[in-house]
């Protein structure tokens, strides 16, 4: 069978000791480059200019108080991630945030524990889906934020007679891109809420359509808000030091040489992510690279998102389709995981093939970028708006007509060592000027400004 990873938290206290010594690395070096340049017994800040941080562009934030209504909470999918992220945003210039899961099926009570303790923590209060304190929470805040298409369901299920004195100060942020969620029991209120919010054009114009094809509905305004990696992932993307300890640590636990070459999908495990259409595109290039007699490292691919309970029918496809190609010393199978900077400190090129629509944005691809990984991504949805085709990374079509492009895209990194480098270079200078938290923040802020505006001028509120 293919490999399995190390049960996850044993893992992660591995981890956790790698950091503590870069840490210790970086505080010596880090008092070396401060150690004071005068005489002992001598103090003077003459010609010392201090940089005092510039202010958060959501300082006009402080105090106002935000409910954030997330339709789950879970690794599954990134929408409850992100809204954590904004709450975290929000916390950090002192407004109130409150939080509500509607529905919590999806997940195991560890996960939503060790999610609900990390906002806790960061000052954001929980709150139970039903009752009276959600209802009395929602008709006093001043910004409302449902999350996810099916969050809707909240506004009837809780507030009842009281959603149209809501609506006026409703911010809905869409994640999906899949046809089965233009239903009118999940997004009836859309037209009247204050305003829309996707991260990315292709998202946007996908319900702008959508609701209008199929429910004869009008979206509202409607705002495009590209995500941005956090200072946390950038420290370490930037640090090499921790990016050396975290790439041996994790090859060593997954039997990987440090000269071979790692391919590497990090979502979880689904059918439309396509993690069996790139398996048979890793397949595909090995052979490939046997019939075109090429000189390349050993290569090995790595799925990170495995959870057998989740998919058992889908993930046991992938490693049937493993065992009986005879590659399980070529394929790893690593559980889900919040951690993922590890993973990115030691793979060499991440695959992004979503199906279908294609992602909604692709958090990972920009993270993979800050550690200047190239990306093969799919040619739909939000990919094609952060990938630059031939510049930062390689597009490849999705379906059954992608796995010959994605084969041959792997052999060209596989076999052009600068290529691969430099696409990853690129890729990261495009972060640092796009895709950084300070860049979402300034895109949020603009939006959040207006919403409370309409919300103000609303007779009704």
């Amino acid at each position: 069978m293919a490999r399995h990873s190390a049960p996850r938290f044993s893992l992660l206290k591995q981890f956790l000791v790698a950091i503590v010594a870069i840490f210790a690395i970086s505080t010596v070096a880090l008092l070396i480059k401060r150690a004071p340049s005068t005489p002992c017994g001598h103090h003077s800040d003459a010609g010392v200019k201090r940089f005092e941080p510039s202010p958060s562009p959501l300082a006009f934030m402080k105090s106002k108080r935000v409910l954030l209504v997330s339709h789950d909470l879970s690794l599954s999918a990134s929408g409850p991630l992100l809204l954590m992220e904004l709450a975290f945003l929000l916390r950090s210039v002192g407004a109130e945030v409150c939080w509500i899961t509607n529905q919590k099926l999806s997940e195991t009570d560890e996960v939503i524990y060790s999610l609900e303790n990390r906002m806790l923590h960061r000052g954001v209060q929980i709150l139970s889906a039903k009752g009276q304190e959600a209802i009395s929470r929602a008709l006093k805040a001043d910004l409302l934020v449902l999350n996810t298409v099916m969050a809707g369901e909240w506004l009837d299920d809780v507030l009842k007679e009281n959603v149209p004195h809501v609506l006026p100060k409703v911010l809905w942020w869409i994640h999906e891109m899949q046809g089965h969620y233009f239903r009118l029991e999940y997004v009836k209120h859309l037209p009247l809420v204050a305003a829309a919010m996707t991260d990315s054009q292709a998202t946007a114009e996908y319900w702008k359509t959508g609701t209008r094809d199929y429910l004869r509905i009008k979206m509202p305004d409607t705002y495009v808000v590209q995500q941005g990696n956090s200072k946390d992932l950038m420290e370490i993307a930037e640090d090499n030091v921790a990016k050396r300890v975290l790439r041996e640590h994790v090859r060593e636990s997954l039997g990987i040489r440090d000269e071979d070459l790692l391919f590497a999908m990090i979502n979880s495990v689904l059918h439309g992510k396509g993690q069996d259409l790139f398996l048979q595109s890793f397949y595909e290039s090995l052979q490939l690279i046997v019939q075109k007699k090429l000189r390349v490292p050993s290569m090995h691919a790595v799925i990170v998102g495995s959870d057998m309970t989740a998919q058992p029918k889908f993930e046991s496809r992938l490693r049937d389709f493993v065992r009986l190609n005879k590659i399980q010393d070529r394929v790893h199978f690593v559980n889900k995981t919040l951690t993922v900077a590890p993973y990115l400190a030691a793979i060499d090129v991440l695959v992004q093939n979503s199906q279908a629509q294609g992602e909604c944005f692709g958090r990972i691809i920009i993270e993979a970028m800050a550690f200047q990984l190239p990306v093969l991504g799919t040619a739909a949805g939000g990919t094609t708006e952060i990938v630059a085709n031939g510049l930062t990374g390689l597009l490849h079509p999705t379906g059954k007509e992608g796995v010959t492009p994605l084969a041959e895209n792997m052999v060209t990194l596989a076999t052009n060592v600068h290529r691969r480098l430099t696409l990853g270079k690129r890729g990261y200078w495009k972060v640092k000027e796009m895709f950084l938290e300070r860049h979402m923040a300034h895109r949020i802020a603009k939006v959040l400004k207006e919403v409370l505006q309409k919300a103000k001028s609303h007779p009704k509120l």
